[in-house]
């Protein structure tokens, strides 16, 4: 007779939890960095001469 209780692997959960984490982590990175980028590109867009990347005529 076996009394003994078996434990749950929760170790789909840990990685499912892990995963979420990163990409909430990647998301919220992404949409601070994102505001950075604002007054170069109403720079970029006043005057496309001041682009780093130069387009051929």
């Amino acid at each position: 007779m076996n009394d003994a209780k078996e434990e749950k692997d929760y170790f789909w959960f840990y990685i499912a939890g892990l995963v979420i984490a990163v990409v909430v982590t990647l998301a919220m990175v992404k949409s601070s960095e994102h505001g950075k980028y604002v007054t170069a590109a109403k720079a970029i867009e006043e005057d496309a001469a001041n682009s780093a990347y130069k387009h051929a005529p």
